[in-house]
């Protein structure tokens, strides 16, 4: 649930490099504006489902007194590239200033744990609200509302936005799915029996029976801190999941675009980055970031193979949406 701090004052936004403007400085606010500020990453599926919601707040009160500002805080290493992240403001079309916290100075400043997380600092530069996580949106744009009343009254302030997403309607279930599964030694969960060999290409074995929530590849592969790296053609990973959505964030080799053929399992529908192509699925990756494999009508079992046509694919993490309408 959201939460209320009345009394904390919001630490200043002292980053990196700044995205569309900036800096911006909250002290330089305070009497005059209320700042949103939303910690966001990339390749993060919770983030993006978000960034919508983020981004039409902004557009709808960014001449009431709202101050919109991005803290990009990265999960990956590729993520703090400058270039990923403007290429990303661009796709997901924000227009507030983005600052890039790769040592995550604000993040730590915030005592933040999650992605997303939204905080809105009032006009005395407290924090006056919080949230953490996808969800809550008519609750956050209502103590935006708040806040801008307090900032200016009166103030003309519009109807609360409706549910951008399905799975935020009222009456929208969210099911027990598969959790997030990273593909890394340091958090990855790998099913294959022979374990997983650290920071060497080594060939993998598939048992070819599977349990849910686990990795299995299969081919040649060098396992390392956060990714799983396909050392050779012919190479393939495989899992079995429970969940409405699959999405895994995946990279090229560097300056290059490859092919990933997908096998599905009957029933399972193919997510909006998969082509057909002579009756086979593809994913064409040509930057790293998050990619839609599968969009299943509902939360159910599947299993799923990808199959790199050459070598040189790097994944990180598949996540799983658990919310579909009743």
């Amino acid at each position: 649930m959201p939460q209320l701090a009345e009394t904390i004052y919001a630490p200043e936004l002292d980053g990196g490099k700044w995205l569309r403007s900036g800096p911006i400085s909250l002290r330089a606010l305070r009497g005059r504006a209320v700042a949103l500020i939303d910690f966001w990453d990339f390749t993060c599926v919770s983030c993006i489902r978000t960034l919508p919601y983020v981004a039409e707040w902004n557009r709808r009160y960014a001449d009431r007194g709202l101050v919109t500002v991005g803290v990009h805080a990265p999960e990956f290493s590729f993520a703090r590239e400058a270039s990923h992240v403007a290429d990303a403001v661009a796709r997901f079309h924000l227009d507030y200033p983005i600052v890039l916290d790769n040592d995550y100075a604000i993040w730590r400043a915030y005592s933040n744990r999650f992605w997303p997380a939204e905080y809105l600092v009032d006009r005395h530069g407290r924090i006056r609200y919080y949230q953490y996580g996808e969800g809550g949106y008519g609750e956050s744009e209502d103590a935006i509302q708040h806040a801008l009343k307090d900032l200016k009254n009166p103030v003309e302030l519009p109807p609360l936005m409706t549910p951008l997403h399905d799975g935020d309607a009222p009456g929208a279930v969210c099911y027990r799915v598969t959790p997030e599964l990273y593909l890394g030694y340091m958090r990855g969960q790998f099913g294959n029996p022979s374990g997983i060999s650290k920071e060497v290409a080594i060939n993998y074995v598939d048992p070819g029976r599977r349990m849910e929530g686990l990795c299995y590849l299969d081919g040649r592969w060098r396992v390392e801190q956060e990714l799983a790296r396909a050392e050779a053609p012919g190479a393939s990973l495989s899992i079995r999941y429970r969940s409405k959505d699959v999405n895994l964030v995946m990279a090229p080799p560097a300056g290059s675009t490859i092919r990933v053929e997908l096998k599905l399992g009957e029933g399972e529908r193919l997510g909006e980055d998969v082509q057909i192509e002579n009756g086979r699925a593809f994913v064409t990756l040509s930057e790293p970031r998050m990619y839609s494999l599968v969009a299943n009508e509902s939360v159910m079992a599947g299993a799923l193979t990808l199959l790199p046509e050459q070598a040189g694919l790097a994944v990180y993490a598949f996540t799983f949406v658990s919310c579909a309408v009743a």
